[in-house]
């Protein structure tokens, strides 16, 4: 089957987050509002957090992850607070493979939102739905070595350590080379 015709929802729900992809325009004031206020720590794990983006080059990023949404080449999703309604962070699934099929997650949160659990309970969700709905047969998550906060979200959802590459990539900042963990459920 092609992958435009998957029946991909737009938004997802837990107990107390909703999951939703961008929209067409306006999300970004408020995703550039959650990097300015969680820059420091995005910054030492993240290459695009090297500078703070403009809301202009923020609702860009969006609106081309829309894009990649409706091609069904990635899937962002925005967490909010279903209290509040209040915007937590980002969860994605990224390098989508169909002929695998398989993905990668990848996660950021506010800072002022960490230590809450609203991170595992979105990336749980996101490897729930991968598995049952999309049926991927492989989800990856990869991530710094020394980024012990990130390592813990696969970690505690029972995602297997596979190997760590090491001078596998560059450091955020590009200054020095790091070691990668893959992480991965089948």
């Amino acid at each position: 089957m092609d992958q435009l015709l998957f029946d991909i929802p737009f938004q997802l729900e837990t107990e107390r987050l909703i999951l939703r992809a961008p929209r067409q325009s306006g999300d970004g004031s408020i995703v550039n509002e959650a990097i300015k206020d969680s820059f420091n720590e995005l910054k030492a794990w993240l290459p695009f957090a090297q500078q703070l983006p403009s809301i202009e080059e923020t609702e860009v990023n969006l609106r081309k992850a829309h894009i990649n949404f409706l091609k069904r080449e990635s899937f962002r999703f925005l967490i909010f607070s279903k209290v509040t309604n209040e915007f937590i962070g980002v969860t994605s699934f990224e390098g989508v493979n169909w002929n695998i099929p398989k993905c990668e997650i990848g996660y950021w949160i506010n800072t002022k939102y960490s230590q809450n659990g609203y991170m595992l309970e979105a990336v749980r969700e996101l490897t729930k739905f991968g598995i049952n709905h999309l049926k991927f047969k492989r989800i990856e998550i990869r991530c710094e070595s020394a980024n012990l906060k990130s390592r813990s979200i696969p970690e505690k959802l029972g995602f297997e350590l596979e190997g760590t590459l090491k001078n596998d990539d560059l450091s955020a900042n590009g200054t020095k080379l790091t070691d990668t963990c893959i992480y991965a459920i089948v």
